[in-house]
């Protein structure tokens, strides 16, 4: 992997979503329908980084409507599904907001986001993702995808933005206080 600018040069992040803000499974019940379970703990950080000034990018390879309900209930307008190709689809996406490459950050599990992971400017691996995800990683998370993964994730990005001392004195906590 080439040398990166590292977390604190970022300021967009990209998640997958299966495997990422999930922990890869998908419920499908008796008419078909699909369902995905998503982290409170993940929302709340990536709330937090919306509110703080980053911006927020989904993209899947499958299409779901549990995935654009999250993305509104989150107010995340950047959403990709059915992607077959993370970096075309998201060439457009970084365009439009003016941003890049080397100003994202991409978060996933599985392999169809090693090219992301290559190009991004700060690779993220969910410590569930594929060994080659994770060697791919300038970060490997503790948590696996849809147990906190992101929050790790996202915390670990506002930390070395300084922005984490935001978040805890938000909530009354002193910035040397472990969280």
């Amino acid at each position: 992997m080439t040398p990166t600018r590292g977390p604190a040069g970022i300021r967009a992040v990209c998640f997958d979503v299966d495997g990422t803000l999930t922990d890869g499974r998908i419920c499908v019940d008796d008419l078909g329908r699909g369902m995905r379970l998503f982290d409170v703990h993940d929302g709340f950080a990536m709330a937090w980084y919306r509110d703080l000034g980053g911006i927020l990018i989904l993209c899947s390879g499958k299409t779901s409507d549990a995935v654009a309900a999250r993305a509104r209930e989150l107010r995340i307008t950047h959403v990709v599904q059915g992607s077959r190709d993370k970096v075309a689809d998201l060439t457009p996406v970084l365009a439009q907001l003016g941003l890049a490459w080397d100003e994202l950050a991409a978060i996933g599990d599985d392999l169809p986001e090693l090219p992301l992971m290559r190009k991004c400017g700060y690779a993220v691996a969910v410590a569930s993702a594929a060994a080659e995800v994770r060697a791919a990683a300038d970060f490997v998370t503790t948590r696996p995808g849809g147990r906190g993964a992101v929050r790790e994730a996202l915390e670990h990005i506002l930390r070395a933005t300084g922005q984490w001392a935001q978040v805890l004195r938000h909530y009354g906590v002193e910035a040397g206080t472990p969280s």
